[in-house]
């Protein structure tokens, strides 16, 4: 419990410099006012920790028990309270709405029974809430052409949705963490290695990408630590970490839960962002993506080698094509 605490300090006094370094230079390259900055990036900060903690087993589990969905709630109401509230941007309608989610989330598993029928509900659900317009309506732009109020509602989202999985529903240990180790490291390479020519051989004839100027190093090594540690972390726990194992269970076959979580994983695409619907061409590529995601978890036993397969396609396509 020492060492994790201590890589836990460690890790937030870096994140917390790190991101009020970042949060400052973006405010200061966009031209964002102080009184408007400092409330927002308070807003990160705060939320910062509660998401830190998730990654952290032994620290998680001090949160288990009776006061867990009233400390879920208060942590997702805190950084909206703070980063609106300050702001003067606050609506009783926007905060009633939140409160519902948060309670939503945090008395699932308290009230109803862990059931395939609560647990494919629970997981509907959530994926409503990241897909519809829920969110920002109630996370508005905070500043004129500063869209972040959303991310800030999605992140809060994403670990209350894992610690209720984690804590509440007991799903097995999943390798839900931040640092792969280096057989997860090489596993997630190498299945990123064998992806790109089937990806490449499929992606190209159906014109769903096409080559572009790089981008920036910058730009894309940014892409690779977002997907990396929020977005592929958060999907592959989801996907890999909780339906697949569940469709293990429930269809008694590893090969099959791998197809069946693999289709699903793409149909959830069909909605992807800045395509038509239903966009089937992406639907099919993130199927496949989704089935060496998987593979890698199984052959490490773990998600983490699958969040590096994911973080890195990602970071290609964004990096070099379009």
């Amino acid at each position: 419990m020492a060492q994790s605490l201590g890589g836990f300090r460690a890790a937030l006094l870096t994140g917390w410099i790190a991101l009020g370094a970042a949060g400052s230079l973006y405010a200061r390259f966009k031209g964002i006012p102080a009184w408007a900055a400092i409330p927002i990036l308070a807003a990160f900060l705060v939320e910062y920790p509660f998401y830190l903690v998730a990654g952290f087993p032994e620290l998680r589990k001090r949160w288990s028990g009776t006061t867990l969905p009233v400390v879920l709630i208060g942590s997702i109401l805190l950084p909206y309270l703070i980063c609106y509230g300050a702001l003067g941007q606050a609506h009783w309608g926007s905060l009633v709405k939140l409160a519902a989610l948060a309670v939503a989330l945090a008395v699932w598993y308290v009230i109803l029974p862990a059931h395939p029928i609560t647990d494919v509900a629970f997981l509907v659900f959530v994926g409503a809430v990241l897909l519809s317009p829920y969110l920002p309506a109630i996370y508005t732009d905070p500043y004129p052409g500063l869209k972040l109020g959303g991310i800030l509602g999605r992140i809060a989202v994403f670990r209350t949705t894992v610690l209720v999985l984690i804590l509440q529903r007991k799903v097995q240990e999943t390798g839900y963490g931040f640092i792969p180790n280096r057989r997860e490291w090489r596993i997630g390479a190498l299945h990123y290695l064998f992806f790109l020519p089937v990806a490449a051989a499929i992606a190209f004839p159906l014109k769903a990408v096409h080559l572009a100027a790089p981008a920036p190093a910058g730009k894309t090594l940014g892409i690779f630590l977002g997907f990396f540690w929020v977005i592929a972390l958060f999907e592959e726990f989801i996907f890999r970490g909780v339906l697949q194992q569940w469709m293990e269970q429930w269809a008694w076959s590893r090969a099959a839960a791998l197809f069946l979580t693999s289709a699903i994983f793409g149909l959830a695409h069909l909605w992807f962002r800045n395509f038509p619907f239903p966009n089937w061409r992406w639907a099919i590529i993130a199927g496949i993506l989704g089935w060496f995601c998987g593979h890698a978890r199984n052959e490490a036993g773990s998600i983490r080698a699958g969040v590096v397969t994911h973080a890195l396609v990602v970071a290609t396509w964004r990096g070099f094509f379009a």
